[in-house]
């Protein structure tokens, strides 16, 4: 007789399941710790500091300090448009194939980057001094009548911001590819048509995020306006400490100020530069409202019950 051999398939095992055991991080948790010291040092040393906190807010909202706003508003508006004409102008010449204007485009790049911004204004403050009569033919007048603090101001930082914006333009104008440009002059369009209409648009997603910054920066850079007296927000601050004795408290208002300018402008440039992007092949990012939107919509799903059929 043979021995019966059983067959059956023994039972399979489940293999033991692997159990992960994270890696402890203990560097971060002690740079937490130094980095929550530091601020609740810093937080004690100025919460027991000689500062009067409770004139901030009434500072906030007087009309010096409103007033200092408006113009540190309206002469870095005024100046970047200036800097903006200018540096798509100079950018043009700087690229052109005469020798000429792309020599003088380059050392006007060269001058204005080169000197301080302070140094600038200073210059057309005092630029009396070298010219005393201002003698145009059709117009003649004393160069101290001319040359107004709103004046100075204006011609010093819109002059130096032409020097930057040029250089970001002409790197927008560069990104564009140089077969746009064969095909519009294919098609009959002449420089200036395809400057405006067909390499401009294109390179806007490349000169509005520098330009945004650039913006940003002016409404900082503007501060320097004061040591030509132009009444803008840190000499009305600068002013009322004179007569208060509140020197930290009117910076303190100052830097709140500078803030909300900066922040407001930051969220326009952040649509902006999304306006712009719509025809790149990437896929937008959600904005914050729409990001909010979601999470609201997805709290009201889970929060709201099933209904029973």
């Amino acid at each position: 007789m043979t021995d019966t051999v059983d067959k059956t398939p023994a039972p399979s095992v489940p293999p033991e399941q692997i159990k992960a055991i994270p890696v402890r991080h203990y560097g971060r948790w002690v740079a937490a710790a130094v980095v929550i010291a530091i601020l609740v040092l810093i937080g004690m040393a100025f919460s027991n500091a000689d500062i009067n906190y409770g004139i901030i807010p009434d500072y906030v909202t007087d009309g010096t300090i409103l007033s200092g706003a408006w113009h540190t508003l309206y002469i870095s508006v005024l100046a970047m448009v200036l800097g903006l004409v200018l540096g798509v102008i100079l950018a043009i010449m700087r690229m052109s194939s005469n020798p000429v204007t792309s020599t003088v485009a380059w050392f006007y790049i060269w001058f204005f980057r080169g000197t301080p911004v302070l140094v600038q204004l200073l210059l057309w403050y005092n630029i009396a001094l070298v010219f005393p009569i201002l003698n145009l033919g059709f117009y003649k007048d004393e160069m101290n009548q001319v040359m107004t603090p709103f004046l100075a101001a204006l011609l010093g930082l819109g002059l130096n911001e032409a020097a930057y914006m040029s250089e970001i333009v002409r790197a927008g104008i560069q990104s564009v590819d140089e077969g746009q440009t064969e095909a519009s002059h294919a098609l009959g369009m002449t420089q200036p048509q395809t400057l405006r209409r067909v390499i401009l648009p294109q390179a806007m997603r490349v000169i509005v995020p520098p330009t945004g910054n650039e913006y940003i920066n002016m409404l900082k850079t503007s501060s320097l306006a004061s040591v030509v007296q132009f009444p803008e927000l840190i000499k009305r601050a600068t002013d009322i400490s004179s007569t208060s004795l509140a020197v930290v408290e009117m910076y303190f208002v100052a830097c709140i100020w500078y803030l909300f300018l900066t922040t407001i402008f930051s969220i326009v440039q952040y649509y902006i530069e999304r306006h712009y992007a719509r025809g790149s092949s990437r896929s937008l990012p959600p904005t914050p409202l729409q990001r909010l939107r979601k999470n609201l919509s997805r709290w009201g799903s889970f929060r709201r019950p099933e209904v029973a059929r």
